[in-house]
């Protein structure tokens, strides 16, 4: 389909442009997880350790799994991860493209530190309290997230690994 542009005086085809554009708007929707938010949340609890009050933090997330609006996984080094249960709903989680976790002395804390969703979109981020923190058993879940049937394979962080926001 041929279409003149107002600002030249030739024309141009937007035909093909256009079904590229809904081929890579549909492609987009494809790479995501068929799996819940449930689901995905219930995976990470199954394979979380006891409570703890902190961990060490050095202020970069080296990958992270939102789990709905009250839970997001994170990973501070490639083998070692953490669920961070919020204190209640946090209604950008699911929506960001990035997060950050505030830290004191290059510690995250249960019930003092935040975490940060970035990039939602205009207005204002709310910062969500974390309230409980578990250490995940990084081995485990990839083991499980390999054994998933094909339509319903998890995220994996890698894919969604991010820059912290600050």
């Amino acid at each position: 389909m041929f279409r003149p542009d107002s600002r030249s005086k030739h024309p141009r085809r937007t035909g093909p442009l256009m079904a590229s554009a809904l081929l890579a708007v549909a492609l987009l929707g494809g790479c995501a997880s068929s799996g819940s938010s449930e689901d995905k949340y219930a995976l990470y609890e199954a394979n979380a350790g006891a409570p703890v009050n902190s961990f060490q933090y050095f202020g970069r997330i080296n990958g992270w799994t939102s789990l709905g609006d009250s839970a997001v996984a994170i990973w501070t080094r490639p083998g070692e991860a953490w669920l961070l249960d919020l204190s209640g709903p946090c209604p950008d989680l699911p929506f960001a493209t990035m997060i950050g976790v505030t830290s004191n002395m290059n510690r995250v804390s249960a019930r003092f530190d935040r975490v940060i969703p970035g990039n939602t979109g205009p207005g204002a981020t709310i910062p969500c309290h974390i309230q409980q923190i578990r250490p995940l058993d990084v081995k485990a879940i990839r083991s499980a997230e390999r054994e998933q049937p094909a339509d319903a394979t998890l995220e994996m962080p890698a894919g969604e690994a991010q820059q912290p926001v600050e």
